[in-house]
């Protein structure tokens, strides 16, 4: 009998071990949802101004005068200086001489031929070679007399770079001259440097992970150091449609009125965009996405069975991530993942509700 108790004993021992062995562990676990993601960063920018131009001399001489200095509003055509050029004006006058000599050499060629053509009509009057040499001689005044025009004009147009001009409205922001100083050198300063700041463009380096996202209202808020109690909305207007090797950012331009000029330009910026997906997204917890050195992976649980799934990072929400890959709304994932939870294992999912 203590025989037959001792057998016994062992076999419910052996069935309680076995039990325990099966038993799966016990794992939190959470729905996938989709949802729309949407995420708000703040990148530096630099404000530019809407048109810059440096204004050169174009002919050799000495500033004369000058009417315009730095902070000075000039319009279109305004004139900022005087170059004086004597050697100018002299050639000048020496082109229209040269061209009025050709004109009068013109009409007296021009005026032989045609007598001579008037003659001819009457047989035996003019010979024809002779006829024909007038014709040409007139022909070749006629070309040197255009030559001659041609060269005046050239030279008086010359002439009106002699007076330094704007062209555009704009402010002088700077002056490199002073009156007497020679110009027209080729490697040497501009005489001023004229902005037009009414409208500023905003460009910003965009990352690669948001420049496919919308930004909503295709708008963006912009606060700078100077007035950082002030905030002001920037439009966008135009995009590189590419993206930079060096940076992996594609650089995008906005544009804002500036017609107080609350706002200078080369001032930097801080940019706030709002960017949302066009569909529904899945996110997910951070710490379900495990990250390690060959891949990104999150744990699904299938029929009580972990599965080690491939994903892509979207956007990062704070303690959440937007993920892309083979993972649907519904499917059952591991919140707290991790590389020794392996896959193919038997596991009990605990089920928790998220907001």
């Amino acid at each position: 009998m203590l025989l037959l108790f001792c057998v016994a004993c062992n076999q419910h021992e052996t069935v309680v071990v076995k039990k325990e062995q099966a038993k799966p562990d016990s794992i939190k676990a959470f729905i996938a949802t989709a949802d729309t993601a949407q995420k708000t960063i703040v990148l530096p920018a630099e404000l530019l101004p809407n048109e810059i131009v440096q204004v050169r001399a174009k002919v050799q001489g000495y500033i004369k005068t000058i009417k315009v200095d730095i902070g000075s509003k000039v319009t279109k055509g305004q004139v900022l200086a005087l170059i004086d050029a004597p050697e100018i004006n002299t050639r000048i006058q020496e082109l229209e001489a040269k061209e009025k000599s050709a004109s009068a050499q013109y009409q007296s060629s021009k005026d032989y031929y045609n007598r001579l053509l008037n003659a001819s009509k009457a047989d035996g009057v003019v010979a024809p070679s002779e006829l024909e040499k007038s014709k040409n001689q007139m022909l070749s005044d006629e070309a040197a007399y255009k030559a001659a025009q041609f060269a005046s004009a050239s030279y008086k147009q010359v002439g009106n770079y002699l007076a330094i001009i704007a062209p555009y409205n704009g402010i002088i922001t700077k002056r490199n001259i002073n009156v007497g100083s020679f110009v027209g050198n080729v490697n040497e300063q501009p005489l001023f440097e004229i902005e037009n700041s009414t409208v500023l463009r905003v460009s910003v380096a965009v990352p690669e992970v948001y420049v496919n996202a919308l930004l909503i209202d295709k708008t963006a808020e912009l606060t700078t150091r100077s007035l950082p109690d002030k905030k002001f909305k920037a439009t966008l207007v135009r995009t590189a449609g590419t993206i930079d090797n060096a940076t992996r950012s594609e650089q995008w331009e906005f544009e804002i009125p500036n017609h107080k000029h609350e706002l200078k330009a080369g001032s930097y910026a801080d940019v706030k965009l709002k960017f949302s997906r066009s569909g529904l997204s899945v996110i997910v917890p951070v710490s379900a996405v495990v990250t390690s050195l060959e891949k990104k992976f999150v744990i699904k649980i299938s029929n009580k069975t972990t599965q080690w799934v491939d994903v892509r990072n979207g956007f990062i929400l704070n303690d959440k991530q937007e993920i892309f890959g083979d993972i649907k709304p519904g499917d059952t994932l591991v919140t707290k993942a991790n590389e020794e939870l392996k896959a193919g294992k038997n596991v009990l999912p605990v089920i928790e509700i998220r907001k």
